[in-house]
């Protein structure tokens, strides 16, 4: 049996495993074609053991990986249940652990030289076009998948043996927009996972696999302590939070209420998120995937916490998310569209958490971040009148919204709750060399913070328009 690691070795490896995941974040952000994953960073690598369980993220956005990565792992088991290295899949639906389907996901299995499957390593990039009926990826008016339009993949062979399976390629390329932008941010999604496979076979090789494995138990035992110790310190208690999403097509004329239900349990060291009472799903795309759903309720239970606790699967065993399906923040069934399951509605999830356990305890916490999406970050779609050729990006010209915690001021650029500060702003100057855009003025408006024992971010405010032509934005 392999013998327990030292306080020592568990720093070290955590470390080495998180920095594997960097170096995936690394390729992504270097070679992405399309703006918002070589300017906004809207991506997240991660990698999860051969149980499905999360275990390093580094600095992932936490929309993307707090649940997700697991359930899409899970799922590439139950449709293939042969691996073999070589293998990538490419997973974007919302029904089978993806959070929307705009978030283009790459999976590749690690395997060892005997064949045995030891990891997974995961590459999510938030794409500029995915085919949808109309020029953006966030399709917030569409009443089911159908008017959605996007390429639904769950968890399809996109690689075997280290190479693509051009039939898959070529129906992207046929659906989304500017193909070959697709095709260069596919390849770079494709590298960071394939460096991710090549890393976590060149240190399986140096420490062993059983080290690896009993490294894998023990520091999510360790995280799920860090958790314990958190929830111990905390005040026994419950509270109900509504947040409301203003109205629009598809949604009551009063708007959408969420409401979560906290319940701190110091003495089990546990919390629970009911979102059971809540809405059914809505005939528009703001309805939660489950993966999002989950994760929203955890976005908020975290921001509220000791943030040294590490974010995976061992700290999650503390957590309960109560959801129901056909609920517009539950499990959704095809063809219930979920086209901005990442923003709108989740932050309303995760505004309610985190100010229900504000309202438990003096001390823990958080105030609701501000809302997404303006039009400054926007999908921007045309053509180019300088090269009289098609263009599709979101921009991320402008955007503050963060939240006064218990104990700090806002992060200024948060962005929205669900990115927590972890995508860039894009540069001025890189945009209108990019795209026939030109932005006038972007400022912090004087004045415009929530005042408070701790302040809340300022308003930004952004004037653009395009440079000799028209676009859309969406």
């Amino acid at each position: 049996m392999t013998r327990e690691l030292n306080g020592a070795q568990l720093a070290i490896l955590a470390n080495r495993f998180e920095g594997i995941a960097r170096k995936m974040a690394n390729t992504l952000l270097r070679t992405g074609r399309s703006g918002v994953l070589n300017r906004a960073r809207d991506f997240s690598c991660c990698l999860v053991t051969a149980d499905c369980e999360l275990l390093a993220s580094a600095e992932s956005l936490p929309i993307h990986v707090l649940s997700g990565p697991d359930l899409m792992a899970r799922t590439m088991i139950e449709n293939h249940p042969t691996l073999r290295r070589g293998d990538a899949f490419l997973h974007n639906s919302p029904y089978h652990g993806c959070s929307h389907a705009a978030d283009h996901t790459i999976l590749v299995p690690v395997i060892d030289d005997q064949g045995v499957h030891r990891f997974t390593v995961l590459a999510k990039a938030h794409q500029a076009d995915i085919g949808n009926s109309i020029p953006t990826t966030y399709h917030g008016a569409a009443r089911d998948v159908y008017e959605e339009g996007a390429l639904i993949f769950p968890a399809v062979k996109i690689q075997s043996d280290y190479a693509d399976v051009s039939d898959i390629i070529r129906m992207c390329e046929l659906r989304i927009r500017v193909p070959e932008q697709w095709y260069g941010d596919y390849l770079s999604t494709m590298g960071a996972a394939r460096i991710g496979e090549r890393e976590l076979l060149a240190l399986g090789e140096e420490v062993g696999w059983d080290h690896l494995e009993a490294f894998s138990r023990q520091w999510l035992d360790y995280s799920e302590r860090r958790m314990e110790q958190a929830l111990r310190a905390m005040p026994n208690g419950a509270a109900t939070v509504v947040s409301t999403h203003d109205a629009m097509p598809g949604t009551p004329e009063t708007g959408v209420a969420i409401r979560s239900t906290v319940t701190i349990d110091p003495t089990a060291a546990s919390i629970s998120v009911d979102l059971r009472e809540n809405a059914d799903c809505l005939p528009c795309g703001l309805n939660l995937s489950e993966a999002c759903a989950r994760t929203a309720a955890m976005i908020g239970v975290f921001n509220s916490i000791d943030p040294s606790v590490p974010k995976n699967a061992g700290s999650f065993r503390r957590v309960t998310v109560l959801l129901r399906e056909g609920c517009v923040v539950g499990i959704p069934k095809h063809p219930t569209s979920c086209s901005v399951a990442t923003t709108n509605i989740a932050d309303r999830v995760a505004n309610a958490t985190q100010c229900a356990i504000a309202e438990i305890a003096d001390g823990f916490g958080m105030a609701e971040c501000g809302a997404a999406i303006a039009p400054s970050a926007g999908v921007i779609s045309g053509i180019d009148p300088n090269t009289n050729e098609p263009y599709v990006n979101q921009i991320f010209l402008a955007f503050t919204a963060g939240a006064a915690s218990a104990w700090n001021d806002c992060w200024l650029t948060v962005g929205h709750v669900g990115n927590a500060g972890c995508c860039h702003l894009d540069s001025v100057e890189i945009d209108e060399l990019a795209h026939p855009i030109l932005v006038y003025e972007r400022s912090i408006i004087p004045d415009s913070e929530g005042a408070g024992r701790h302040r809340g971010a300022p308003s930004s405010y952004v004037e653009f328009g395009p440079d000799g032509c028209s676009f859309e934005i969406g």
